[in-house]
């Protein structure tokens, strides 16, 4: 009675039967609307309005909530009002009244009854599971899982889900995780049946559940009592997006790790197990095998609740009572590790079940939503994305670029600055944010600040708009990316650090003109004293001066051109005739020359270069010529180093404590300097730089992954070999004095030294196989436009993007480096997202973390994705 009365006052709240409910956000399609993108092959979830009752009302409520989730997946939602325009088929036939339509590649695909989506939830899930039915595959009773876990065996690990019924949100948030993960791992549904009595599951329990079964694993590594069945883990948290995500990459953290070192020397965990307890086994040499044993079996026991490690008891470095034959470290600000003296294992197994029962209840009793989880999420950048995601960015002081506008807008102004970025995208909304600021304080200036939803106008960023006037940059292949427009001029891309000042110090630069025509010898001092702006007060930028005898010189044409590549990271003049003779006579050179003033060279005496007869060659020599000999690595300026491509002879000193250590530091840092010119032409090869750990904190981690543990201060090693991995670390027990790393050195070359540590693979290809849309529509259509090659402009000094070659040669800030501010905060130094983009078929795969983007579509409005969405990529980044 109560459901009734509350339908019936919804619908009288709509207007009643000879009213349309009131669903003006949701977006209501003509019938030439519907064919156009019908024929496009987008997929479309639509229904088609005849009259509303009370039950279509709620419906149409529901379907507008739906929207704005599923176009992050690809389809786009709406309805088409047969009242006002007939659609042949759909608007004639009794059986539309009650059906939702999935249309996908230019026909109907499936069609939904109302009752089964009924609300938000079900409505996605349902469309979903449609989508991915070939996929996501369902079981009955335990042959058919053990058939499954036989196909799988070696090749894929298992993911399988109970849920009560479909339509739920459990059920919604198995096909939103399956949507992401669905080509690592084989997804499988069930909703009862006799295969829940091998899972230990009472078919009356009404809570959902998921198991991960390790069917992917060595057999040396299967638990002995399940070698026939892939060993699983059962999710011991309650089944949502968040914690599923989370399970998932818990599962991929090793079985049993094998260190050396006192627990209390050992890191705690890094993401993506931050969040994970850490405990500790001894393993004596006389008994190593059998603690081996002892140690992987206690380990799938606590799989998904804790981490377990191995500590040889043999090593120096262990300083624990041999009392004690265990130990543990529990998450969180506090890195306490808490021994233990066991005498059967199930005593860890209850000390961490009992913990995770109380953590259980004390969720269930403040009622958690699932959204405060957002806290669980691996990627820093996405999670602080998901927490503002409430704080609407104001996007009123910049221009909304699209593929009708775009000509236009860029012709009216002399300088426009685009941001091309994705709405799904977690490192994309962190940079807009940036961006909005940038653009609030430029408000009053010449520069127009303009972004492109390369989600919604993929023609644009695909650089295929079909306008006959050419579009002048190649298409986008990475997100965020920030490119420099001036009228009837190739674009300009912007490589620095995606933030508020880096972003704003490149456009002010940008506004000097380059290679600026100095006449007198006032303008020269102004132009290498003076600085660039106002608003830069405080900023020293890299200077480079051209002389030339005229200004028809040959050369003179060859500089400006590369001048303009270096316009918003460089200051560029020119002096011609008797003022560069002038200077050519003071610093005793011949004419033609360029001279190049470092801003970390504190005299005045600059480096001189020959002129060659080539743009690229003469910017490499510059660039070359602007590096510090010695450098002091940071975020900052990491990329330009990684990009030689040299290897790193590197230094660790750690933060003085008094002007004793300050000294000491200084001394080392000189020391390193001696090894550079003691070694001549022998050190062209290596890059010798320093790391100072309490300026660039983040140093610690590097130098851990480096060796597995945190060496004593000062630390050198040689890393990034071009011919391979391999970490060498300079003894330790030996002072750091140039004839001796020189020597060490040399061993090193000779294959005398052995290797410290191993660099990670540096390779991060597509994780999986996406569906490609377009693709499908070529083969059904063969003349698609799809098939056409797209004409347009090129950038300023492009490179082809590879994984591992980023736009523009450009080198990613490393992980360990990465520093992460809210959105909003001055500086969000993050990286790039890389992602491969053909120019027949914009199709755009993020390189990354299992994460499966959402379809980009040819044209028109596909869909924008939107920041609730807690599942992201993972940076494209460069190893240090």
């Amino acid at each position: 009675m109560w459901m009734c009365l509350a339908v019936s006052l919804l619908w009288m709240r709509s207007g009643g039967c000879t009213e349309k409910a009131n669903t003006s956000d949701l977006i209501e399609y003509t019938a030439a609307d519907f064919y156009e993108k019908l024929h496009s092959g987008k997929m479309m979830f639509i229904y088609f309005e005849h009259q509303v009752s009370p039950t279509v009302s709620l419906f149409l409520v529901e379907l507008e909530k739906s929207a704005e989730a599923l176009q992050d997946y690809g389809v786009l939602v709406g309805k088409v009002n047969c009242n006002k325009e007939l659609v042949h088929t759909y608007c004639t036939e009794e059986r539309v009244l009650h059906t939702a339509f999935l249309f996908r590649g230019g026909k109907e695909f499936l069609g939904f009854d109302l009752d089964t989506v009924f609300d938000v939830n079900s409505i996605v899930s349902e469309v979903l599971f449609a989508i991915l039915r070939e996929e996501v595959k369902y079981v009955h009773t335990d042959a058919d899982l053990l058939a499954m876990e036989k196909a799988a065996r070696g090749k894929k690990d298992l993911v399988l889900g109970y849920v009560r019924s479909l339509g739920t949100q459990e059920h919604r948030s198995m096909m939103e995780t399956a949507y992401v993960y669905g080509s690592k791992y084989q997804f499988i549904l069930i909703t009862g049946g006799p295969v829940l009595k091998h899972l230990g599951v009472d078919e009356l329990s009404h809570s959902s559940q998921v198991w991960f079964l390790h069917c992917r694993l060595h057999s040396s590594y299967r638990n002995p009592t399940t070698s026939e069945r892939c060993p699983l883990t059962r999710m011991r948290k309650p089944l949502s997006t968040l914690s599923l995500h989370s399970f998932l990459q818990l599962m991929e953290a090793p079985l049993v790790s094998e260190v050396h070192e006192d627990p209390l020397s050992v890191q705690p965990p890094v993401f993506p197990y931050q969040q994970t307890p850490q405990v500790f086994l001894f393993a004596h040499p006389a008994t190593e095998h059998l603690d081996r044993d002892m140690a992987i079996t206690l380990a799938w026991r606590l799989r998904g609740l804790a981490l377990l490690l191995l500590v040889h008891r043999q090593s120096p470095a262990v300083k624990t009572p041999d009392e004690y034959n265990a130990a543990y470290r529990l998450p969180g600000k506090s890195s306490d590790v808490k021994y233990l003296t066991l005498h059967d294992l199930d005593e860890v197994l209850t000390l961490f079940t009992n913990e995770e029962k109380e953590e259980d209840e004390g969720e269930e009793d403040e009622a958690v939503e699932e959204d405060s989880h957002f806290g669980e999420l691996d990627d820093e950048v996405a999670a602080s994305v998901y927490e503002n995601r409430g704080n609407l960015l104001d996007m009123d002081s910049i221009t909304q670029l699209t593929s009708e506008n775009f000509h236009a807008a860029v012709a009216q102004s002399s300088r426009t600055v685009v941001l091309f970025y994705l709405r799904w995208d977690a490192v994309a909304l962190a940079f807009l944010s940036s961006f909005i600021e940038v653009a609030e304080r430029l408000e009053d200036s010449e520069v127009q600040m303009c972004a492109v939803d390369c989600g919604e106008w993929t023609d644009l960023c695909a650089a295929q708009t079909g306008s006959s006037l050419p579009i002048p940059f190649r298409p986008i292949t990475a997100f965020p990316s920030v490119l420099l427009l001036r009228p009837q001029e190739s674009a300009q891309q912007y490589r620095g650090m995606l933030g508020t000042e880096a972003l704003h110090r490149f456009i002010m630069l940008s506004s000097q003109a380059s290679s600026v025509l100095l006449s007198a010898q006032k303008e020269v001092t102004s132009f290498l004293q003076e600085g660039p702006h106002p608003e830069l007060a405080g900023h020293k930028p890299d200077r480079v001066l051209g002389l030339f005898e005229t200004q028809t010189d040959a050369g003179v044409s060859l500089f400006t051109e590369a001048a303009k590549s270096l316009r918003g990271e460089v200051l560029t003049g020119l002096l011609t005739d008797e003022l560069a003779e002038k200077w050519a006579a003071e610093h005793a050179v011949d004419l033609p020359v360029v001279f190049v003033f470092p801003s970390w060279r504190t005299q005045s005496r600059p480096s001189s270069l020959t002129v060659p007869t080539s743009v690229e060659e003469l910017l490499a020599h510059i660039k070359s010529a602007l590096l510090h000999p010695l450098p002091e690595l940071t975020v900052e300026n990491l990329p330009s180093f990684l990009s030689l491509g040299k290897a790193l002879l590197l230094l660790f000193v750690g933060e003085e404590e008094d002007e004793i250590g300050w000294r000491q530091n200084q001394a080392l840092v000189e020391e390193m300097r001696g090894v550079v010119e003691l070694g001549g032409g022998k050190m062209e090869r290596y890059l010798a730089c320093w790391i100072h750990l309490g300026r660039t904190p983040a140093g610690m981690s590097v130098l851990g992954s480096y060796l597995g543990s945190m060496p004593p201060l000062p630390a050198l090693v040689l890393t990034h070999l071009p011919s391979g991995d391999e970490i060498y670390q300079y003894p330790s027990n030996t002072p750091i004095a140039a004839p001796s790393v020189l020597q060490w050195l040399q061993r090193v070359e000779d294959g005398k030294e052995s290797p410290a540590g191993m660099l990670g693979d540096d390779s991060w290809p597509p994780a999986h196989d996406f569906y490609d849309f377009l693709k499908i529509m070529d083969m059904q259509e063969p003349d698609s436009a799809q098939q056409r090659t797209p004409v347009g402009g090129d950038y300023e000094d492009e490179e082809e993007a590879t994984p591992h070659n980023p736009p523009h040669g450009r080198q990613l800030p490393p992980p360990d480096l990465v520093h992460v501010s809210q959105p909003g905060s001055d500086d969000v130094n993050i990286t790039h997202h890389t992602a491969t983009h053909s120019p027949t078929n914009p199709t755009m795969q993020t390189n990354g973390q299992q994460a499966r983007t959402p379809p980009v579509l040819s044209s028109g409005n596909p869909p924008h994705g939107h920041p609730d969405q807690p599942v992201t990529g993972h940076h494209g980044k460069a190893r240090l």
